[in-house]
């Protein structure tokens, strides 16, 4: 009887590990830059041509090779990062599967050049299909190149499914794009042809790296985030709810500055925007987590795209809760100060060559440095002023912004005392302007009190519901079939919410009892408003996380004092202290800003006193 199982030649067995590692272009862009960073490089050069397609060149600084180690580093499962099965769980460089240069080289014609730095000549070693044909001495600085050209020449049938060189391009410039944000301390440049498409200088947080990216702008419109649960430390930026856009987002995901994709952890970001920003916005996301233990896999992707926490639930309450309290202590007028100052700087130790994906087996601090500890990872991602989170020793402790002009505004914001509260002027009957020290704040009333009626009333649902006022006469309301049927489904929260309603047959019912939320209230418009949105379902409504939501924001959209309507001194100081008491006083239920900030600083540029 013939044999049917047989050994596979290794040029085979390369192709189908490159098949599980190199997809395209940007796989591979991926593994050779994630060598150099895990070789130490303080500066990384990438080049493609044809997207990719007919030449990659990636060159760093980093530590290099010795020719064995050269020659070793294209054998499969060669490597330098791991010695022992044991290790796989706590892997801290950014990669180590001995395939990928093997699987690389495996599909392309490869050229790699390095040299150590203690060797006077480096070492040239050409590579095709997989096959070493030839090697020799060469002169060149201390670092690696990797060249790669004509990706899957010997596999057609992979090739084919490559898309244009426009398409593979931008691939390989958002797989450039997220590693220079998990690693600002690293030099970037992405050429492709004669395009340069990214310029980054070695950064000092990630701040300054977005501001590289896409314009101090727009990193001035992110707010830090920061966090912990158990052995999970998170740190991040995110998008201030007035500057976020519906449609297309930028979110990153890191892990140990390896990035990664999580969905679920971006809807978990989401929930933390809920009645900041419509259903439909999504907001910038930069999540960087730390984990010092074993509570994530990093291991379960081939391509390392992906990662596995132990407790997967608890990451996600994190990040919305962080986020949250992120907004709560963040205005629609703060800006992110992008000038800082530079992290505690680490070297790397190598121990070895890179083998199959790279060199440095660990970091060390620099001489006279202390080692990082959890709460220094604040530096990387930003060293601006500001709140990083609740749950922080400093926080607790009440030692937060003691004494300092952050604690000094929000004192006089919150309204603690008479001689602190600022003046205030309402203009157009629609805008409260206040004057703070740090310059002025300019409060949509209709926004603040929408804001502050959906805490009331939310808070009155978890006690004993809103107070409520008997009406003299009742108000008997003919409405719309679908609006009865909602009525009877809520009337119980209803009366929670103050309004005493009942049925009175067909299409008719009587308001016995109504919320006296401010002296301007109209009780009947409100309600037939809030029936009526309730019933067909608006944006608003649908965005909500229950029905104790769905009235609440109705209620306050519904029920809050309108623009136009003139309010005196002690309203205004009423509802300027009650928006500073709610937990999210910068953004009304729809995500619109309740207030505009201007500070001192822009006031004098209007006016031409800026030095």
């Amino acid at each position: 009887m013939p044999r049917r199982i047989h050994v596979l030649p290794d040029g085979v067995a390369n192709q189908i590990a490159a098949g599980e590692v190199v997809e395209r272009p940007a796989s591979v862009v991926k593994e050779l830059v994630e060598n150099a960073l895990d070789a130490g490089a303080s500066w990384v050069r990438v080049e493609i041509k044809g997207g990719g397609k007919q030449e990659i060149r990636v060159a760093d600084d980093g530590v290099g090779m010795s020719r064995e180690d050269a020659l070793l580093c294209l054998d499969r499962h060669a490597t330098s990062k791991i010695a022992t099965a044991e290790e796989l769980a706590r892997v801290r460089t950014l990669g180590f599967r001995g395939e990928a240069l093997p699987s690389v080289a495996a599909v392309s014609r490869l050229n790699l050049q390095t040299r150590e730095s203690e060797e006077d000549v480096g070492t040239a070693l050409r590579a095709n299909g997989g096959r070493i044909v030839g090697v020799e001495d060469t002169a060149r600085q201390p670092g690696t190149t990797v060249e790669v050209r004509n990706l899957f020449f010997n596999a057609p049938a992979r090739r084919k499914f490559l898309k244009a060189a426009s398409a593979e391009t931008r691939a390989v410039n958002e797989t450039v794009t997220a590693l220079a944000l998990a690693h600002p301390q690293v030099s970037f440049s992405f050429l492709s042809g004669s395009n340069r498409l990214l310029d980054l200088p070695s950064a000092g947080d990630v701040a300054t790296r977005v501001a590289g990216l896409w314009g101090e702008e727009e990193a001035r419109k992110l707010l830090p985030v920061a966090g912990r649960e158990g052995p999970v430390e998170l740190r991040g930026l995110i998008q201030r709810p007035d500057a976020a856009e519906p449609g297309f987002r930028r979110a990153y995901l890191f892990v140990n500055r390896r990035p990664f994709r999580a969905p679920a952890l971006l809807r978990a970001a989401d929930r933390g925007y809920r009645t900041t920003v419509a259903p439909s916005v999504r907001p910038w996301l930069f999540l960087y987590f730390r984990v010092e233990d074993e509570s994530v896999d990093v291991n379960v992707h081939p391509a390392k795209t992906e990662v596995r926490f132990r407790n997967q639930a608890a990451v996600e309450t994190l990040v919305e809760e962080s986020v949250q309290r992120a907004l709560a202590g963040a205005d629609s007028g703060a800006t992110l100060d992008v000038q800082l100052a530079p992290p505690r700087l680490t070297v790397r130790e190598n121990t070895g060559g890179r083998g199959g994906a790279g060199g440095a087996d660990r970091e060390t601090p620099a001489e006279g440095e202390p080692k990082e500890t959890p709460a220094q990872m604040a530096l990387f991602l930003s060293g601006a002023p500001g709140r990083e989170g609740e749950g922080t020793k400093e926080k607790e402790d009440g030692a937060e912004g003691a004494g300092t002009p952050e604690a000094e505004e929000r004192e006089i914001l919150q309204g603690v005392s008479q001689e602190s509260r600022p003046r205030l002027w309402q203009i157009h009957d629609t805008y409260i302007l206040a004057e703070t020290r740090e310059g002025l704040l300019i409060i949509d009333q209709h926004a603040a009190h929408e804001r502050v009626l959906f805490q009331r009333l939310m808070e009155a649902f978890e006690g004993e519901g809103e107070e409520s006022q008997r009406l003299l006469f009742p108000l008997t309301l003919r409405l719309a079939r679908a609006e009865v049927r909602q009525i009877r489904e809520l009337r119980g929260l209803l009366a929670r919410a103050g309004f005493d309603v009942e049925e009175f047959g067909g299409e008719t019912v009587i308001l016995h009892s109504v919320p006296t939320p401010h002296p301007y209230f109209e009780a009947e418009r409100c309600f037939r408003e809030m029936v009526a949105e309730l019933a067909e379902g608006s944006e608003l409504v649908r965005s909500a996380r229950n029905q104790h939501e769905r009235i609440a924001m109705t209620f306050a959209c519904k029920g809050a004092v309108k623009a136009g309507q003139r309010l005196d001194l002690r309203e205004m100081e009423e509802l300027f202290d009650a928006l500073f008491a709610t937990e999210l006083p910068f953004h009304d239920v729809h995500g619109r800003p309740t207030i505009v900030r201007l500070s001192k600083g822009e006031l004098e540029r209007k006016f031409g006193r800026s030095s």
